[in-house]
């Protein structure tokens, strides 16, 4: 059974960080790519960044700069370090297995206020 567990949200003020962890177990992420997606209320669930099997990383424009995707596949887990984090970072934050159908952790909340 897949499952993605996520930790290490909280809240925050503007200009600190974070470090979000992505635990997975049912399968191995060494093959998959792996992403970390966002959710604020009323808005959609937006990519923020992806890293795949060969470690190609990619960031969203608002993350750029700030945020630092890495993947311990030893470990089996998915890590996104958030620096100088905004009030607009506030938002839910899910991991994602895009090698595996429908794989979503459960979010965990990230409020940064100013």
């Amino acid at each position: 059974q897949v499952q993605l567990v996520e930790s290490g949200g909280g809240s925050v003020q503007a200009g600190g960080s974070l470090k979000l962890s992505c635990v997975a177990s049912g399968f191995r992420i060494s093959g998959c790519g792996m992403a970390w997606y966002r959710q604020a209320p009323g808005k959609e669930r937006d990519l923020v960044s992806r890293i795949d099997d060969m470690g190609t990383t990619y960031y969203a424009d608002s993350v750029k700069g700030r945020f630092t995707i890495s993947r311990l596949n030893d470990m089996n887990t998915l890590n996104l370090q958030m620096n100088r984090l905004k009030t607009e970072d506030t938002a839910v934050y899910f991991c994602r297995a895009l090698c595996q159908i429908n794989a979503w952790g459960q979010g965990t909340q990230v409020t940064v206020s100013s």
